[in-house]
């Protein structure tokens, strides 16, 4: 058996608790994490081969502390994790073992990153469907998931939600002004002509009971 290293210490991490650094031979070699760290022993003798499967797991399990830390932000999607993986200088294998471990886990979930965006576009800043698509298209979501997260979105309401707050703002002007300001808005934020020339009809409307009570 052909030996490449013995393990001389085994030193947990000063800034990180939960990983173990590996010194073979009197040199830093690796970390690893608490579980793995438990199975090895001062004056163990690793071949070539183990040092590389523990070297492949301390990339793949860096790679996945360090997507948990991008994800406590809020949720993303598989892409932009992927993307920040890679742009941190993680190895395009170790990439791609994290992300399987963070589906597993369902820390990552396509689906439910996209029913997290549309909800929470409606409750802070309404968008249209146009609007929503492009979004999610942006965060690498296919089609189809897509489409799923906006089969129950309500366009009619989410304009009137988006329109609301200016009400106050423009209630002084002229009609024409008023739709002048509130159709390009509404279409800025991805509502088609209709739906936003009805939530503008309805405005308008409320502006003026108010006046005549």
């Amino acid at each position: 058996m052909d030996i490449a290293g013995t393990i001389t210490a085994l030193k947990v991490q000063q800034k990180n608790k939960e990983r173990v650094s590996v010194f073979l031979d009197g040199e830093y070699a690796f970390g690893v994490t608490l579980d793995v760290a438990a199975r090895l022993h001062k004056g163990q003798q690793l071949t070539p081969a183990e040092i590389e499967e523990l070297r492949r797991n301390d990339d793949v399990d860096r790679a996945f502390q360090a997507a948990l830390h991008f994800l406590g932000a809020r949720p993303r999607s598989r892409a932009e994790v992927e993307q920040q993986l890679a742009r941190k200088g993680h190895a395009p294998e170790a990439v791609a073992a994290a992300l399987s471990r963070l589906e597993r886990y369902d820390y990552v979930d396509d689906a439910g990153f996209a029913r997290f965006w549309v909800d929470n576009r409606k409750r802070f800043r309404p968008r249209g469907a146009a609007a929503l698509r492009f979004e999610l298209r942006q965060k690498g979501l296919d089609r189809e998931t897509i489409e799923r997260a906006l089969d129950d979105l309500d366009e009619d309401a989410a304009a009137w939600d988006a329109l609301a707050p200016k009400i106050e703002r423009w209630r002084d002007l002229p009609q024409e002004e008023f739709e002048k300001k509130a159709i390009p808005f509404l279409a800025r934020r991805g509502f088609n002509f209709e739906t936003a020339r009805s939530a503008c009809r309805r405005a308008w409307k409320q502006i003026q009971s108010a006046e005549d009570a």
